[in-house]
């Protein structure tokens, strides 16, 4: 059995999580000979459904703030010790379970630094995994990615332990490596793999119209993701219909669950005064949902406009632009492509989100050329991406060093000594108080 541990950046919302199982599921339909062990900190890891040969450690949860501060999201610890405790953690995690392979998404040391410690223990081995970083298409503006990588050594990390760097978009939406002036020693392990195709809806349109209420008139699905920072759409899009009490519109609103309880309740009550209106904390079937909806408003997450790429759904993306601009970056080049309708935070009205929705209802059932072409073959190149590495000569051939070297071969349950442990972990302290 192929044992892959996957590690996912979980600090704010749904998406990463939600991707990360995307791929984890992929994995082991698609190899029965695969096992994985998927390592987060997403407080809603329990409400997705978690395929046969995969299982997950959940680590404390810590959270970015406002103004995009890493904050501990629940334990009444200290920052720096809920460090520590997912650092020793994810230590004895890599050295029980022993991976063939690891997949990090986004983060070339994780959180803080947390991955650091279990990577320089893997050096010690006498066959090493092999280690992947996952990048979604879009980071950040150029300008802060470029001094974040710098700051938190990204490139340094990438040649010491990574074989390959994946990302999951396209050059023709955003050449990250470009864009990010990544060196040549980045640049040699990069690989696009595309955008990420959704799998089909479990549900019937007409099943998720009866469910909800809704007959065969016009419906709008209104969904912010996580929901920590949809407020200002809902509350815009509410708004609207309660001002036009002949709209006629069936609307699923889906606040998501990382909202909070104060503006959920505002939301709620716009909800019911605006009549039509069917209110929803949270879906585990979004696309069944995006399905039944002939328009859907959104944020811009990677899982959401992956999620109605693939179902070809007219969208109209009201991005987040703080603390990042990952989402009007790809909401600006996507609508040039002619595959979206975006309209900044900062356009937003009610009257202008109100009279987008009229003018996509009013274009009917129509498919762009540009949505039908758009190619989304991501999960089917990672997979392969993955195979290589582990069945191929890009998994590094170190048995015959280690044999040479004296060294004992790898792959049982390992003792890692109490001095490793307190060196691994307070050198990752360290970089995090300089940081």
């Amino acid at each position: 059995m192929k044992k892959i541990l996957v590690y996912s950046h979980d600090a704010y919302g749904l998406g990463n999580i939600r991707r990360m199982l995307e791929i984890t599921t992929h994995l082991v339909d698609s190899d029965p000979d695969v096992s994985v062990l998927l390592i987060s900190g997403s407080p809603m890891l329990h409400a997705f459904r978690i395929p046969d040969r995969v299982d997950y450690i959940k680590l404390p949860c810590v959270a970015r703030s406002e103004k995009g501060e890493s904050i501990v999201k629940t334990l009444g610890l200290s920052y720096e010790d809920t460090v520590r405790l997912r650092a020793n953690v994810i230590l004895m995690a890599f050295a029980d379970f022993v991976p063939d392979l690891v997949l990090v998404d986004k983060k070339p040391f994780g959180i803080a630094d947390e991955l650091e410690p279990a990577f320089r223990m893997m050096q010690e081995w006498a066959r090493p995994p092999h280690c992947v970083l996952l990048l979604r298409d879009i980071l950040d503006e150029p300008d802060a990615t470029i001094a974040q990588w710098e700051k938190g050594r990204y490139h340094d990390a990438i040649g010491r332990y990574y074989d390959q760097v994946l990302v999951v978009g396209t050059e023709q939406v955003f050449d990250a490596a470009t864009e990010y002036d990544f060196p040549s020693s980045t640049c040699a392990k990069l690989r696009y793999c595309g955008y990420i195709r959704r799998p089909a809806p479990r549900c019937s349109a007409a099943e998720v119209r009866r469910e909800y209420g809704f007959g065969d008139g016009p419906m709008v699905l209104v969904t912010a993701g996580g929901g920590g920072d949809g407020y200002d759409m809902m509350w815009n899009y509410l708004t609207a219909l309660n001002a036009h009490r002949s709209h006629g519109l069936k609307t699923l609103l889906i606040s998501g669950p990382e909202m909070s309880p104060t503006q959920r309740a505002v939301i709620r009550a716009l909800a019911e005064d605006a009549g039509g209106v069917v209110f929803r904390d949270f879906s585990d079937d979004m696309m069944s949902c995006m399905n039944a909806a002939d328009v859907v408003v959104s944020m811009g997450g990677y899982n959401t406009v992956c999620e109605l790429l693939t179902l070809q759904k007219r969208m109209i993306i009201v991005p987040r632009v703080e603390p990042v601009q990952e989402q009007w970056l790809r909401a600006e080049r996507m609508e040039r492509m002619g595959l979206m309708r975006a309209i900044h935070p900062d356009d937003l009205t009610p009257e202008r989100l109100l009279e987008a929705v009229r003018e996509e209802l009013a274009r009917g059932n129509v498919r762009s050329l540009a949505l039908q072409s758009f190619p989304m073959e991501g999960l089917t190149r990672i997979a392969d991406a993955l195979r290589e590495g582990m069945d191929s000569g890009l998994l590094r051939d170190v048995t015959a060093r280690a044999r040479a070297a004296g060294r004992p071969l790898p792959h049982s349950p390992l003792r890692i000594p109490a001095a490793f442990v307190a060196r691994a972990t307070g050198a990752m302290l360290g970089s995090l108080a300089a940081n």
